[in-house]
């Protein structure tokens, strides 16, 4: 089931940023009053009234900056950064490709300023776009310029919300509104329960190698050149009578190193691809030996709550001496990847094929163990087991109680932990919880866990 996507729109210095940090609740994108300091999309899951959404950042659309509009008014407040002219066309493309892709845009303006001939174009882009649109009018921190905000209705967009996204003014009632407007929730059509599987992994690692590898024809294209592959493919695969849906995808690069131009919009479509699929095969490059990058690719897939197997792939070019101490390098990757001790690890190559054949059977057994469901009353024994060999630490002379402990979902498996006060649990005792799980009832190969704590409602006087 994909998430709805809303994306916040509009032109340089306007406050996209800093709404974009008042609503997911952390300082996630870059702050700052020059224009021109978003220049890539910026994503991260926003939750509202039960709403889950991807809220996507972009960079100001503007026109050249030694414009004016028809009113005289500078098109912005104070100059571009140094070397943002030459990147222009390139974020105007960055935003249309958010605009293309959100199921709900919220066009951000600046009632400071006012109507620019900047808000104009924006305007001219948004006229096409057959979807939800709100006209929001940042920096409304007082009467007088909340009164200066019906200023917008020229736009002919429909209705102005005014709000201050940096003292929070009128943002719940924005959300509402958006909440309102999300599509409603359908389950993705899925071919006969097919299990989906995601090649994940930085540029030039061998997803596609594997891909057709695994294939057995050329479905994909293989190119020693990085980035290669634009969009996510999808293929159908049968393997000893199980569906199988293959989704292969363009390599992600450190943002610093993100190329202008079309390179960028696979990132978009690749965490999409990690969204909808059940297990995650995470390549990593044998040769090169893990990076942050990789990191920061696994860390996407646990925000995502995806299973994943790590692919050591490349095997054959790999230094004898280092095969021969596989078991360090086994050491190394779990250490670097330590916050998902639960990965299994194969080390292959695409290229030749060694234990490919083992590729398929590994991600098929974590989405088993990831629809693995446990009996309550052994979950119950074991958890208040735990709790009796190693108490919770006490906060303000306060601990925390257990009452019951259920298995909500599956996919991946979701624990709710009945307490007298949720705000009592260190995370250092949820992930002894978690171990206990993992260790005592069910390891859970390759898949994240969820523990929520929910305290009992406090009884009102």
């Amino acid at each position: 089931m994909s998430k709805p996507y809303v994306a916040i729109v509009g032109r340089p210095n306007v406050g996209k940023s800093t709404l974009f940090n008042r609503i997911i609740g952390e300082r996630r994108a870059v702050v700052s009053d020059i224009p021109g300091t978003t220049r890539d999309r910026v994503m991260a899951l926003a939750e509202w009234e039960g709403r889950d959404f991807m809220l996507v950042d972009t960079g100001g659309i503007e026109i050249l900056p030694q414009t004016v509009d028809e009113g005289r008014r500078p098109l912005t407040s104070q100059p571009l950064l140094e070397d943002s002219a030459e990147f222009i066309p390139l974020i105007r493309q960055q935003a249309e490709q958010a605009i293309a892709e959100a199921d709900v845009l919220l066009f951000l303006t600046d009632t400071i300023t006012g109507i620019t001939g900047a808000d104009r174009e924006v305007a001219e882009l948004l006229y096409q776009a057959d979807k939800p649109i709100l006209v929001v009018a940042n920096k409304a921190d007082n009467a007088r310029r909340r009164q200066e905000a019906l200023e917008f209705y020229e736009l002919g967009l429909g209705t102005v919300y005014p709000i201050s996204a940096i003292h929070s003014f009128g943002v719940a009632d924005l959300l509402d509104v958006v909440v309102a407007h999300l599509p409603a929730i359908e389950e993705e059509p899925v071919v006969e329960d097919a299990v989906r599987i995601a090649f994940l992994g930085r540029p030039n690692v061998g997803k596609s190698t594997l891909f057709n590898t695994l294939l057995g024809q050329e479905r994909a294209i293989v190119s020693p050149v990085p980035g290669t592959t634009r969009d996510a493919l999808d293929t159908e695969l049968v393997w000893e009578g199980e569906k199988i849906i293959l989704i292969d995808t363009a390599g992600l690069r450190r943002r610093g190193k993100i190329a202008p131009g079309v390179e960028r919009y696979s990132t978009l479509r690749t965490i999409k691809a990690a969204e909808r699929s059940d297990v995650a095969l995470l390549l990593l490059d044998g040769v090169e030996g893990i990076t942050t990058q990789d990191a920061h690719i696994a860390g996407i897939i646990v925000e995502q709550g995806v299973s994943v197997v790590v692919l050591v792939n490349k095997w054959d070019a790999v230094d004898l001496a280092v095969k021969q101490n596989g078991l360090l390098v086994d050491t190394e990757i779990r250490e670097d990847l330590k916050f998902m001790p639960y990965i299994p690890i194969l080390f292959i190559s695409a290229l030749t094929g060694r234990r490919v054949q083992q590729v398929i059977p590994t991600a098929l057994d974590v989405v088993a163990a990831r629809q693995t469901r446990i009996e309550f009353s052994l979950l119950n024994d074991v958890i208040r087991e735990a709790i009796d060999r190693h108490s919770p630490p006490s906060k303000r002379g306060r601990q925390m109680k257990l009452y019951q402990v259920t298995q909500l979902e599956i996919e991946p498996p979701t624990f709710i932990f009945s307490v007298n006060d949720s705000s009592l649990i260190h995370f250092s005792y949820r992930r002894y919880l978690e171990n206990v799980i993992r260790e005592e009832i069910f390891p859970f190969p390759g898949t994240p866990l969820r523990l929520v704590f929910r305290g009992r409602a406090k009884k009102k006087r």
